[in-house]
């Protein structure tokens, strides 16, 4: 499943429109919010991402970065999946197109608006 466009608050994977944050898994989409805790990503937010069991994890912070990822959240997600990027939404969305084309589970979580 491909990211088929991306630009500020709008995101089109499979022919459909999201215009609120989602998770892209080899299962599908869910457009339901995964943050908790606002623009700072806390462990509690991570968590459901992580039983997912992703073997590359790609977080997208938002077109300017606007989600910060603290250093123990990066630590905690570390500890539980073998490879996590944290990058803009824009950078998030290519780095999840081109990782996705192999073998391995990739899961991105994508910021898009407030």
């Amino acid at each position: 499943m491909a990211i088929e466009h991306y630009e500020f608050g709008i995101v089109e994977i499979g022919g459909r429109v999201f215009t609120s944050d989602v998770v892209i898994s080899p299962e599908g989409v869910d457009d339901a919010s995964w943050r908790l805790d606002g623009h700072t990503l806390s462990m509690q937010s991570v968590e459901p991402l992580l039983r997912i069991q992703p073997a590359v994890l790609v977080l997208g912070t938002g077109a300017d970065g606007a989600v910060t990822v603290p250093p123990e959240t990066v630590e905690f997600m570390s500890r539980l999946c073998p490879e996590v990027h944290v990058e803009t939404t824009g950078r998030a969305c290519r780095l999840y197109n081109d990782l996705s084309r192999g073998d391995r589970r990739v899961v991105a979580a994508l910021h898009l608006a407030d």
